[in-house]
C-alpha cells in the first residue's frame, strides 16, 4: 500500500508539472493566500476538452469497479462451492479472488487518495493534490532548477546542438537570408516608428554637442591644414578667390571709385579725389590680375606662409588653440546649429525607413549579402562556430544561473495560484484514465499473488 501510494504521488506531481504556465485563484486546502491575476485563472479553466477526458476517466472507473465486483462475485461463488464440499479448485479460486479484492481495494484507496479523501474520511496523507499542491509546486520548481537549470546541463545541451554549423547552413540558403532580412527590416521600421522624434533629437543633439565640446579641434585642424598646404590643395581655393575678386572689381568699378572718393577729406578738390580713386582702382585691378595670372606671385607665397604658420599655431600655440575652442563653443551654442544637429535625426530616420521598406534598396541588399556570407563562413569555419557557440553557452549559463530562482518561482508561484479543487479535477481528467489501470492491474496482480501464495501453502502443507 505504501509503495503504491508513493507511486501515485509521483504521478500526480508529474501531472502537476505538465500544467506549468497556467494557474488561477481559488479556494481549497493548500491554496496560498493573496490576490491572483484573473489571466492565470482563465488559462487554467476547466474546458470542454477536459470534460470529454473526464468522461473517459469515468468509463475506466466503471470498468475497474466492475472488475472488483466480478472478483467479489467469484469469491462468493468459490467460497460457497468450497463450503458445499466441492474439493480441489474452489480453494484456489477463492484465494485468488480474495487477494484480487484486497489488491483492488488497496489501489482504489491509493488512486482516490490523490484527489480526495476516500469515503470522506479524514485519513492522514489523503487528498494529496488539494492539500499538498503548493508543496508539489515548490518541489517541482526545485527539481527543475537543480536538474534542468544547472550550468553544466545547459552548456552540454547547447553544445550538443551544434548551433554554429546549423545556423550557418541555414543562413547560407538565399530564401532564409531573405526571410531574416525581411524580419530585421520589419523590426527596424517598428523600432524607428515607436521612438519619439523629439526624444531622439534631444539625445542626438546632446551627444554630438558633448562629444564636440570634449574633443579639442585645434590640433586636428592644424594637422589637416598643414597637409593641405603641403600638398598644394589650397591653391585652387586661392585661384577661385582671385578670379572672383578680379571679376567683382571689374564689374563694380564705380562702387570702388565712390568708396575711395567718399573717404577723402572734405577740403581736397573733387578732381584730386577722382584722380586718386582712379589710381587706387587701377592698382587694385593690376594687383589682382597679376595675382590671378602668376602662380609665383609674392602674395601667393605670403598666403602659403600665413597658412603654414597658422597650421603650426593651431597645433602648438595655446592662445590660438584657446581662441579656436571659444569659437567652436560659440558656434555649437547657436540655435541654428542645434536645429541642424537635431534635424539630422529626421533625415536619417526617413532614409532608413525608406531603405528598410524597399526590397531592392542598398541597405537590404547589403544586409542580405552579409547574412549569406556569414552563413557560408559559419558553415565551414570551425573556429567561428566554436566562438559563436561559446557566446551562446556563456549567455545561457549566465541567464539560468543568475535568474534560476526567478525561473523556478514561476513554476511554484503558478501552481500555488491554482484553485485546489479545479486543479484536482483537471489533473484527474488528464491522467485519471491511466491511474484506473493501477486498480485493474492491482486486481489482476493481487489475484495472481494470492493464487501463488495459496498454492505454495498447500504444497508445503501437504
Amino acid at each position: 500500500m505504501e509503495r503504491i501510494e508513493g507511486t501515485a504521488e509521483d504521478a500526480a506531481a508529474g501531472a502537476a508539472g505538465t500544467g506549468t504556465g497556467a494557474g488561477g485563484p481559488g479556494e481549497g486546502p493548500g491554496r496560498r493566500t493573496g490576490p491572483r491575476p484573473s489571466a492565470s485563472l482563465a488559462s487554467f479553466a476547466y474546458t470542454a476538452a477536459d470534460e470529454e477526458k473526464r468522461r473517459g476517466v469515468r468509463r475506466m472507473k466503471t470498468t475497474a469497479t466492475g472488475l472488483l465486483l466480478l472478483v467479489a462475485l467469484v469469491y462468493v461463488l468459490a467460497t460457497w462451492a468450497k463450503n458445499e464440499g466441492v474439493g480441489g479448485w474452489p480453494g484456489f479460486v477463492a484465494a485468488a479472488a480474495e487477494a484480487g479484492m484486497v489488491g483492488a481495494l488497496a489501489d482504489w484507496f491509493a488512486v482516490t487518495a490523490l484527489f480526495k479523501r476516500p469515503l470522506g474520511l479524514p485519513i492522514p496523507h489523503t487528498a494529496i493534490i488539494p492539500t499538498k499542491k503548493d508543496q508539489l509546486g515548490a518541489s517541482l520548481g526545485s527539481f527543475v532548477g537543480e536538474n534542468f537549470l544547472s550550468g553544466g546541463v545547459v552548456r552540454d545541451r547547447i553544445h550538443s546542438l551544434s548551433i554554429g554549423g546549423r545556423l550557418g547552413a541555414w543562413l547560407a540558403e538565399p530564401e532564409h537570408a531573405d526571410r531574416v532580412t525581411a524580419e530585421l527590416s520589419t523590426a527596424l521600421r517598428g523600432a524607428l516608428t515607436v521612438l519619439r522624434d523629439a526624444d531622439v533629437q534631444a539625445v542626438v543633439g546632446e551627444a554630438i554637442t558633448r562629444r564636440a565640446n570634449a574633443a579639442e579641434v585645434g590640433p586636428g585642424l592644424g594637422k589637416m591644414l598643414e597637409k593641405v598646404v603641403a600638398d598644394g590643395g589650397h591653391r585652387k581655393v586661392v585661384d577661385l578667390i582671385c578670379v572672383r575678386a578680379h571679376d567683382w572689381l571689374v564689374e563694380h568699378n564705380d562702387s570702388v571709385m565712390d568708396a575711395v572718393q567718399g573717404g577723402a577729406p572734405g577740403w581736397t578738390p573733387r578732381f584730386v579725389d577722382k584722380r586718386v580713386g582712379e589710381r587706387v582702382y587701377k592698382e587694385l585691378l593690376r594687383f589682382l590680375t597679376e595675382m590671378r595670372d602668376m602662380p609665383g606671385h609674392p602674395a601667393r607665397g605670403s598666403i602659403d606662409t600665413f597658412l603654414t604658420d597658422f597650421a603650426a599655431d593651431l597645433q602648438t600655440d595655446s592662445e590660438t588653440r584657446a581662441r579656436v575652442e571659444r569659437l567652436k563653443s560659440e558656434i555649437l551654442g547657436r540655435g541654428e546649429v542645434q536645429d541642424v544637429i537635431a534635424s539630422a535625426w529626421s533625415s536619417v530616420r526617413t532614409m532608413v525607413i525608406a531603405a528598410a521598406e524597399d526590397e531592392r534598396s542598398e541597405l537590404r541588399l547589403r544586409a542580405r549579402a552579409s547574412l549569406m556570407a556569414l552563413g557560408a563562413r559559419l558553415a565551414t569555419d570551425g573556429r567561428l562556430q566554436a566562438k559563436l557557440e561559446g557566446w551562446v553557452e556563456d549567455a545561457a549559463v549566465y541567464v539560468v544561473t543568475t535568474y534560476r530562482a526567478e525561473i523556478t518561482s514561476l513554476i511554484s508561484d503558478t501552481v500555488a495560484g491554482w484553485d485546489a479543487d479545479q486543479t484536482s479535477k483537471k489533473i484527474e481528467a488528464h491522467i485519471g484514465r491511466d491511474l484506473q489501470f493501477i486498480r485493474i492491474n492491482g486486481t489482476v496482480v493481487g489475484a495472481l499473488a494470492g493464487l501463488v501464495i495459496y498454492s505454495v501453502s498447500r504444497a508445503f502443507g501437504a
